[in-house]
């Protein structure tokens, strides 16, 4: 989970209990191998075969965009419903935040571009995304 985190978490949201949901399931379906349980009864999981398989012929499907859904974008929608104080406080938050987590995907990037570029090409969309969302707020 650290890895997957660190790995797509500027990019791409889990939660470690959607994981651990998944993961009966995937291997009901066949595509992960269940291990033997470990320390305070953690459950290894593996991927199969089939699961291989599987995650290869859903890379060579054809990708569509996510949907956007941030959570200023839509209270900005109703800023007639908000003080003055409470949209600057909120706007104020949000460029902090975007600055972190920008400053967060660059080192990543810089991290992964030797040792993996393809994850460095894909932290680029997190460090976009950061960018445009911080010049939007700053048009506020």
């Amino acid at each position: 989970m650290a890895e997957a985190t660190r790995r797509l978490g500027p990019y791409w949201t889990m939660t470690r209990s959607q994981v651990y949901r998944e993961l009966p399931a995937l291997a009901e379906a066949g595509l992960v191998r269940v291990g033997k349980p470990g320390p305070r009864a953690s459950v290894p999981y593996t991927i199969s075969a089939n699961g291989k398989r599987a995650f290869t012929r859903w890379l060579n499907e054809p990708a569509r965009i996510g949907q956007l859904r941030d959570p200023v974008a839509l209270r900005t929608a109703f800023l007639d419903y908000l003080s003055k104080d409470t949209a600057d406080e909120m706007f104020s938050d949000a460029v902090e935040q975007h600055q972190e987590a920008l400053a967060e995907a660059r080192a990543a990037a810089k991290d992964y571009a030797d040792e993996d570029p393809n994850a460095a090409i894909a932290m680029e969309f997190a460090i976009g995304y950061h960018r445009s969302a911080l010049s939007w707020l700053k048009k506020r």
